[in-house]
């Protein structure tokens, strides 16, 4: 393909997207990877220039663009050498005609832009939410023994974490195929870490999803005590037991959980846990690094709902815990409302409790908890509480 053919594509590529977002659709990299099955001649250096171009877009562009083509010249609009692209040869996209449409360059929506303000994130946190992130994986202590990690990495803040450019096939390592790596945010790490799981307690994963964070506390515990994974999704939850397989994680039990019956469906546990670690549903604004057109979907109906999701999650997972116990309260967000809004909620709810400073090398002190960010601690965005009953 021409340069211009890969800019065209792009743009075509970007309509897709564009659609998706306002529609609910699928994510781009799944629309991305199947407009490259439906077009075998695009080779692989056909499809990183397009990928490139692509996410490139999305990333400048603040409100969601009326089309691809907008987009694309809000890239162009600060590049000469893509714009003298735009010259209609051959499959290339058709010459600029000044006054047409430009998308509006920006961190996101107007309204999230001014909610982020609101939660006092500073700039610079903010547009780094739209850098590319880079690879970080945990080594699983439970495969025991010396870890032949690919070369090129760096140690992260994590106690067991180490960090790749974004590039980095670490699936096709050894490390990674015998199950002694796993992919993870050194953040994610780092929310675990707040937990602090031993062997032989117990410990109940609220939100476990597929299972990151459940494998984590597995290596914590040593594969010993008891570990309860949780989730209302079914299909995310089935696929821990492959995940745990090759970790060698053993003894996790799995929940599935209908939704507003959880107390019921847990009551076993009531007041019975050393520990609960709430990562719950959110806005994701902390991960635009991985999912940049996921800002362009969030809406503040969804916003709200997030938050009373997570209200009402926390006090379930209160009630699981015993005397001297701990929550631990996570979300990918650095908006105020999923965050120290959430704890400060929780404390006033729930009188029996005390915020204690979660025990992480990283973050900045927000109301009860600590904030993450990707310019001031290198991570994805998050922010962590941690609660001891007394």
């Amino acid at each position: 393909m021409t340069p211009g053919a890969r800019v065209q594509a792009a743009i075509e590529v970007l309509d897709l997207v564009i659609a998706a977002a306002r529609a609910g659709g699928a994510p781009a990299d799944r629309l991305i990877g199947d407009w490259f099955r439906t077009r075998r001649f695009a080779g692989s250096k056909d499809r990183r220039a397009i990928r490139e171009l692509t996410y490139r877009a999305i990333r400048a562009c603040g409100e969601v663009p009326e089309t691809g083509r907008a987009a694309m010249l809000r890239v162009a609009a600060e590049d000469p050498e893509l714009a003298a692209l735009f010259d209609g040869n051959g499959h290339a996209p058709a010459t600029i005609v000044p006054g047409e449409p430009v998308a509006e360059a920006g961190l996101a929506p107007r309204w999230l832009v001014e909610r982020f303000a609101a939660s006092e994130v500073a700039e610079a946190d903010a547009m780094a939410l739209l850098d590319r992130a880079p690879l970080d994986i945990r080594v699983n202590t439970l495969r025991g023994g010396r870890v032949e990690l690919p070369e090129g990495g760096e140690r992260s803040l994590a106690a067991h974490g180490w960090r790749y450019p974004p590039e980095t096939s670490i699936e096709q390592s050894d490390a990674y195929v015998h199950g002694a790596v796993e992919v993870q945010d050194t953040g994610s790490q780092l929310t675990c870490e707040a937990v602090a799981a031993k062997p032989g307690e117990t410990v109940i994963d609220l939100c476990a999803g597929a299972g990151g964070k459940t494998l984590a506390l597995a290596a914590a515990m040593e594969n010993t005590g008891t570990l309860v994974a949780c989730d209302v999704d079914r299909t995310r939850l089935s696929r821990l037991a492959p995940r745990a397989e090759r970790a060698g994680a053993t003894g996790i039990e799995t929940v599935l959980l209908d939704p507003n019956k959880e107390v019921q469906a847990l009551q076993r546990f009531a007041g019975a846990a050393d520990a609960v670690l709430v990562d719950a549903p959110c806005s994701g604004t902390g991960t635009w690094r991985r999912n940049p057109e996921a800002r362009w979907r969030l809406t503040e109906a969804q916003l709200a709902r997030y938050v009373t999701v997570q209200a009402r999650l926390l006090d379930i997972a209160a009630g699981l815990v015993k005397p001297g116990g701990r929550l631990v309260f996570v979300t990918c967000s650095l908006l105020d409302e999923e965050g120290a809004s959430q704890a400060e909620g929780f404390l006033k709810r729930n009188p029996g409790w005390q915020a204690v400073t979660p025990p992480v090398p990283a973050g900045t002190p927000r109301g009860h908890g600590l904030r993450l960010s990707p310019w001031q601690d290198g991570t994805d965005g998050f922010f962590v509480a941690r609660f001891e009953r007394l």
